[in-house]
């Protein structure tokens, strides 16, 4: 249908069958509209913001073409999957998303039959999509698989694993390459590198006979100003490109914001592929909104902000953040060892370290998105004496588990893990939480494993973690603002295995590991004006535990409290098996471990969330009290 360009488009774009009914020259006011739909809902609630608006085209050039969602479409990562949401019936909750109770800022399937599948860590989009092609294959279904994977992306292991796959198994599969020149921090590497060889390489020239039959609309000469090809083509090197040695059609490059250029070639493919294809699309990070347009980080991630001026709103810190209290305390101590060494996962902001950069540039190495690379590497650098900080959030160390099993933790190699995001994170929602890092480490044999209670013990274990060489070592700290405690010039070294005694008591100990402490300490303000008198504890170590502590606070109470913000299987467990091989449960101790709730916790306020899993003042006095057999008096956590 045909409508006024003065007549709204996106009132009357509820789901993808919608869109299908326009006229492809109605599409660019529909990629207007659904930009400014899209900076109005995140200026709200703050979010991913970049990554979307480079996708605009893209998402509505992929909706209109194929048969979604019985054709299958999987955004990698799914920093850019709003516009997408907007377009499946979802624009009614857009403005809830990354809210408690709204809408997830990732691709979810619980979410919509439009997000087949989930994705909030990076690389997965192939692997993926080849599951579902060979599925359709096997069911002789006549369905499309789309994976829409960025160039930042392509730097993981994953997936090259995967196009090699669907190239030996011919799957008909299409892989929708976003370049767009920017993950999260500049790509890095060789696959940096050989993008941009393709892109200043020779034109449209020397394409295999499939290729020029999809892209021969374009004609010998390409303008300018619709397409980056001249500027910015993937030419063809002699022998082919690397998909196409790995089993893919590789066409493009085209521009991603041309519908003129889009339309034709997704067509083409949808009609006439029935092999692996790779559509290379160049496209820009923040298009289409000046202020996003001309950031440094072409707003990847924001605050809320205002959609006129494009500023952010600020939150006046109280204290440091862990993070910049890591990278101030790393930089301090590489100055005096030279052996200390910074490895990031193309998160050098994230974790800090691009301030350890700008100081050490030599000795900062960012590997891009390949977490089981730069621990294995790590491992490498450990072996010839130097100090390796392998700098990760929790939930990426996941990806990388078997490299700290096999090539750290069996070796005894002194590889240090600053572990940030421990703990819940607030809207990034259950695939972000730092669940899991304390249980998977602490059952490796010669892992030290650490938890910062406050910003000051942050400093402590950096320094010791800089001193330690016996074996591999961990730190947990959480995302956000440390609590404003009194900071040391220099950090001490800690004694390996040993707690601490914060406030003493008689009656109930409230043993915490990690930053849970503090409200550890309220809740002791709590009980005592109860008529418990409470001790309270700071563990520092999961592994090795204070024996002697646990004994201590075992045996001079009736009651004991461990608190640790990780799921089940961490520090508690550890806590209760030393105990029972111990016998200090034999006299009748009663013991209480709060943890993380054992399920997928949903995107609220990180306060909200420690709330909900009891692990905040008014939690532990609760479970106090419930242990005792006695209802919580009136006035007390309140």
């Amino acid at each position: 249908m045909t409508q006024s360009p003065k007549t709204p488009l996106l009132d009357q774009v509820t789901y993808p069958a919608d869109l299908r009914k326009l006229e492809d020259r109605d599409l660019p006011q529909l990629a207007r509209e659904v930009r400014d739909e899209m900076i109005d809902a995140v200026s709200r609630t703050g979010g991913h913001l970049g990554a979307g608006l480079g996708v605009v085209e893209l998402t509505i050039a992929i909706h209109s073409v194929f048969n979604t969602p019985d054709d299958r479409l999987i955004f990698d990562v799914g920093h850019q999957c709003y516009p997408h949401k907007i377009l499946t019936g979802r624009r009614d909750r857009i403005r809830t998303l990354r809210q408690e109770n709204g809408l997830s800022g990732f691709t979810r399937r619980a979410e919509s039959e439009y997000d087949p599948f989930g994705a909030a860590h990076s690389s997965t989009s192939i692997s993926a999509g080849l599951g579902m092609a060979v599925a359709a294959d096997i069911d002789k279904t006549d369905r499309r698989v789309i994976a829409v994977i960025g160039d930042g992306a392509l730097s993981a292991g994953m997936a090259y694993e995967a196009l090699n796959n669907a190239g030996a198994l011919d799957a008909r599969l299409i892989v929708i390459l976003n370049d767009n020149d920017m993950s999260i921090a500049p790509p890095t590497g060789a696959m940096s590198a050989y993008l941009a060889r393709l892109a200043s390489g020779r034109t449209y020239m020397g394409f295999r006979d499939f290729g020029k039959k999809l892209t021969a609309y374009l004609g010998k000469n390409v303008d300018r100003a619709i397409t980056r090809a001249v500027e910015h083509a993937r030419g063809y090197v002699t022998g082919g490109t690397m998909f196409e040695e790995m089993g893919f059609y590789h066409i493009g490059p085209i521009d991603g914001h041309s519908f003129d250029h889009l339309l034709p070639v997704l067509r083409n493919v949808r009609d006439n592929a029935n092999g692996p294809v790779l559509i290379h699309v160049v496209t820009q990070k923040g298009k289409g909104y000046p202020p996003a347009e001309a950031a440094a980080d072409k707003y990847h991630g924001v605050n809320k902000f205002d959609v006129i001026t494009g500023a952010q709103a600020k939150v006046k810190p109280n204290a440091p953040s862990y993070t910049n209290v890591f990278a101030e305390t790393l930089i301090h101590e590489a100055t005096l060892d030279d052996r200390v060494v910074g490895i990031t996962a193309a998160m050098p902001t994230g974790t800090g370290l691009d301030k350890f950069a700008e100081i050490f540039p030599l000795r900062c190495f960012d590997v891009g998105i390949a977490e089981q690379h730069a621990v294995t590497f790590a491992a490498g650098l450990a072996t010839e004496g130097f100090k390796p900080f392998a700098a990760l959030y929790s939930t990426f160390l996941q990806r990388a588990y078997d490299q700290v099993v096999h090539d750290v933790a069996i070796q005894g190699l002194p590889v240090r893990f600053p572990i940030d995001r421990a703990g819940f994170v607030g809207a990034d929602g259950p695939t972000h939480a730092g669940s899991f890092d304390t249980a998977f480490l602490a059952t490796l044999p010669g892992f030290v494993v650490m938890a910062a209670a406050d910003e000051a013990e942050l400093k402590h274990m950096v320094r010791t973690a800089v001193a330690y060489d016996a074996g591999p070592i961990s730190f947990r700290y959480p995302r956000g603002e440390g609590i404003g405690v009194d900071m040391p010039e220099r950090g001490e070294i800690l004694e390996i295995g040993k707690g601490r005694i914060v406030k003493e008591g008689t009656k109930v100990a409230l043993l915490s590991f990690g930053t849970r402490l503090a409200d550890c300490l309220l809740a002791a303000e709590d009980l005592d004006a109860a008529g418990l008198s409470t001790t309270v504890a700071d563990a520092r170590f999961a592994k090795p535990l204070d024996h002697a502590l646990i004994r201590q606070l075992a045996r001079h109470h009736e009651i004991l409290i461990t608190v640790e913000e990780g799921s089940v299987g961490g520090f508690g467990s550890q806590v209760m098996q030393f105990m029972a091989m111990d016998g200090l449960l034999d006299r009748g101790l009663k013991v209480r471990t709060l943890v993380m709730p054992d399920i997928w916790m949903e995107q609220a306020k990180p306060e909200a969330m420690i709330a909900h899993a009891g692990l905040d003042r008014a939690g532990i006095v609760s479970t106090v009290f419930n242990a005792l057999g006695r209802g919580v008096a009136v006035g007390v956590a309140g």
